[in-house]
């Protein structure tokens, strides 16, 4: 059932890495809060079930597209950008949401910097988690500026309303880390730093720009695997989830999905980051 109110304004929003996990449960509360949503992922089977299948009705009224899209691939980001954009009504987007990347924090196979194995690995977090939350902005900005219609001036906030936003999703772990994680560490943190160098450069386009941090955020039942075999939220959560955090739950990813549309309409916040993972990082 949509939460959409008669007054309210739809958005045009493009979500990166959104087939499955956050990504997914951020497409699906934002269509039923009345906006358009375009998904990009690079896994061609979960991006279908999900478009097709457990966004079906959304789907069949168009008001969900996707694609498949390498972020790793600068050239393929601008031509997929560019469908999502031919696809919008008004060839408008009013939200972008960098979600996509490499969400595993620790080397593969349990290996630690000290193998030169890492190397590409962290070649492969930099690309994925920071350089592609930026080719995929540059990619929108054109499709996202405003110009003010008495004077032409371009963006500045004499916008009423709270205008467009570019929102990236980072980690807690670009504040604390545990071992074997450098390469997920400073790619998130990386992010910290284009964001608020971005909330600076695109003020005067009238693009807002702000990071959301997620902690541990519980998300096997978002995906084609867990719809299938039935997973739900509850049955992820164990008593460590609780002993670890001082709200006595683990996070859902409802949490970020209300963390990104307040985001989204509050036109007076640009620059800031987020951390959404119940106090963990305040606990000893």
């Amino acid at each position: 059932m949509s939460t959409s109110t008669p007054n309210m304004i739809t958005k045009n929003i493009l979500i990166s890495g959104g087939a499955r996990g956050i990504g997914r449960a951020l497409s699906r509360y934002l269509l039923e809060a009345g906006h358009s949503v375009y998904i990009f992922d690079i896994d061609a089977d979960e991006l279908k079930h999900t478009t097709t299948s457990h966004l079906a009705s959304y789907h069949n009224t168009g008001k969900v597209q996707s694609a498949v899209c390498n972020l790793r691939d600068v050239n393929d980001i601008r031509s997929r950008v560019k469908e999502a954009a031919d696809w919008f009504d008004g060839h408008r987007i009013d939200v972008l949401i960098n979600n996509g990347g490499i969400a595993h924090p620790y080397w593969k196979d349990g290996k630690s910097m000290e193998d030169p194995a890492t190397f590409e690995q962290w070649q492969a977090y930099i690309e994925t988690n920071l350089t592609a939350p930026f080719a995929v902005s540059q990619a929108c900005i054109s499709y996202m500026k405003t110009e003010n219609p008495d004077d032409g001036d371009s963006g500045a906030q004499k916008l009423h309303g709270a205008g467009p936003c570019i929102i990236h999703i980072g980690s807690f772990r670009a504040h604390q880390s545990d071992p074997n994680q450098e390469g997920y560490a400073s790619s998130k943190a990386g992010q910290l730093g284009l964001m608020h160098s971005m909330a600076i450069s695109l003020g005067p386009l009238g693009i807002r720009v702000n990071l959301i941090a997620p902690g541990r955020i519980k998300v096997a039942h978002e995906s084609k695997e867990g719809d299938e075999q039935g997973t739900s939220w509850q049955g992820q959560v164990s008593e460590k989830d609780v002993d670890d955090h001082p709200t006595n739950r683990a996070g859902r990813p409802k949490d970020i999905a209300d963390a990104a549309m307040y985001l989204m309409e509050a036109g007076f916040v640009t620059g800031q980051d987020i951390t959404v993972d119940g106090g963990a990082l305040r606990k000893k």
